[in-house]
């Protein structure tokens, strides 16, 4: 196949990529590098510098005849999206509409969006949530995943473009950007590593599903065999809070040092946790890396990062 990512310079879509060429696809990667690492992208991918909002894709998807795509690109980052939810809605809506309608045009056959589960359905009223649970997202970042899910099903319904939609818990492990929208894991492996104690917003109690990246790349694999639209969660229906992450690499780093504890962040989700039944009853997918084995990988990433 010939598989369009989006993103492909970044921590997951990377990886992604990689097990797509693995497997044999000839891959295109779109990513305007604003928080992708050109170091990341697959030598063997066909790499396209370029925003997802810009009127040139066009040109790329006349040029390629995509059977695939894979999208990833997004603004990530809550916080930002809180601070300035216009240009989270520029990215994220806009950006996908301009790939939706390319791929209309350009008779995609496959459309895969990488969406959030903890951020779209708000904070749970049942653990763990599937698919069916209420989407109140308590921030534009959920906003705008949600909406483009909700065209996603349009663009199926009216033009025929078959669409999966992967809510992805909290990914974490190697490439992870410490910095921007980065998770805690890549947070605190860096500072730990650096000899500087980490920060744990308030009392370090908000739980979070932490999902290793190999896992999702595998889902992202078995989409490409999936024919009929679908939403899935990806995670592991486990709940692990912020001071276990913070003792579990505190150790794997060598550091011990005692929790740290700062003033907790307003609006903060308290609890996020996905169930993956429907994904495994029907793709025959379940989380492989338990989180001890996934951060002990992770931190050996990052030291052999610090190291070169």
């Amino acid at each position: 196949m010939k598989i369009l990512v989006t993103g492909g310079a970044g921590f997951i879509a990377s990886h992604v990529v990689d097990a797509y060429i693995e497997a044999g696809h000839e891959v295109f990667v779109v990513d305007d590098l604003s928080t992708g690492n050109e170091n990341n992208i697959n030598p063997k991918a066909k790499f396209y510098k370029l925003n997802i909002q810009d009127t040139k894709i066009a040109d790329i998807f006349q040029a390629n005849k995509f059977d695939a795509v894979n999208h990833h690109a997004a603004q990530m980052d809550v916080r930002r999206s809180v601070a300035d939810p216009i240009f989270d809605a520029r990215v994220n809506v806009l950006g996908t509409l301009n790939l939706l309608q390319n791929s209309v045009e350009h008779q995609v056959k496959k459309f895969i969006f990488a969406s959030t589960g903890g951020a779209i359905y708000g904070e749970q009223d049942v653990f763990p949530a599937d698919e069916s649970h209420q989407t109140w997202p308590v921030s534009p970042y959920g906003i705008t995943k949600l909406s483009c899910e909700k065209y996603l099903f349009y663009f199926q319904q009216v033009f025929g473009l078959p669409y999966l939609i992967f809510r992805y818990a909290n990914i974490y492990g190697p490439r992870q950007n410490p910095h921007g929208e980065a998770g805690v894991v890549a947070i605190f492996i860096e500072k730990f590593l650096k000899g500087t104690t980490p920060v744990i917003n308030g009392d370090g109690r908000q739980t979070r599903d932490y999902l290793y990246v190999s896992d999702v790349v595998q889902a992202n694999l078995l989409g490409l065999g999936k024919v009929d639209s679908n939403t899935f969660n990806l995670g592991t229906s486990v709940e692990t809070d912020v001071n276990a992450i913070y003792n579990n690499l505190s150790e794997l780093t060598g550091t011990n040092a005692a929790e740290n504890h700062g003033s907790g962040k307003l609006g903060e989700q308290l609890r996020s946790c996905l169930s993956y039944e429907k994904i495994k009853e029907q793709l025959d997918w379940r989380p492989e890396v338990n989180i001890k084995e996934g951060l002990k990988n992770t931190v050996a990433y990052f030291r052999k990062k610090e190291m070169i």
